[in-house]
């Protein structure tokens, strides 16, 4: 019988106000800041659906970059664009329907022949786009804990 992998924590975040959330991740990478747009939150930072763009794009990027770099060329430059349509489910509930995303390589005419082997093989390698594709399952605990109330000045212990 296969054991499932261990979950390990990715990122924390702690409410600040509102909408507003700072993240902070285990791995020592710089904290940011996260929030949703007028009118619930100030746009304080990128929002979560954002966030898996951003996720979706940097993956396909680094797994396209780590295919090229093994068959020896090097982008002068990389561009992406990550474009989401949101559109309601059926219950009227705003979802990410769809995300389309656009690498622009600045390759030479040399290198241009020869990276069309990546083209094929570079997506299978995306751990955030190919789980984001199949559908991920998301266990949920909602785990109360009893806040500790600041009592106001003269009111009795």
């Amino acid at each position: 019988m296969k054991v499932p992998p261990v979950s390990k924590v990715e990122a924390h975040l702690e409410h600040q106000a509102a909408y507003r959330f700072r993240v902070s991740f285990p791995s020592g990478a710089p904290a940011l800041t996260t929030d949703e747009g007028p009118p619930l939150g100030a746009a304080a930072g990128p929002d979560p659906a954002e966030l898996l763009a951003a996720a979706v794009g940097n993956c396909l990027a680094s797994s396209f970059l780590y295919c090229v770099r093994k068959a020896h060329i090097e982008p002068e430059g990389l561009a992406v664009e990550v474009a989401v349509t949101r559109e309601r489910d059926p219950q009227g509930h705003v979802r990410i329907g769809r995300m389309r995303v656009r690498l622009e390589p600045s390759l030479s005419e040399t290198d241009r022949a020869r990276f069309r082997r990546c083209l094929e093989l570079f997506e299978s390698f995306c751990i955030v786009t190919e789980s984001v594709r199949a559908g991920i399952p998301v266990d949920l605990d909602v785990e109360p804990v009893v806040a500790a109330r600041q009592q106001s000045p003269g009111a009795a212990a």
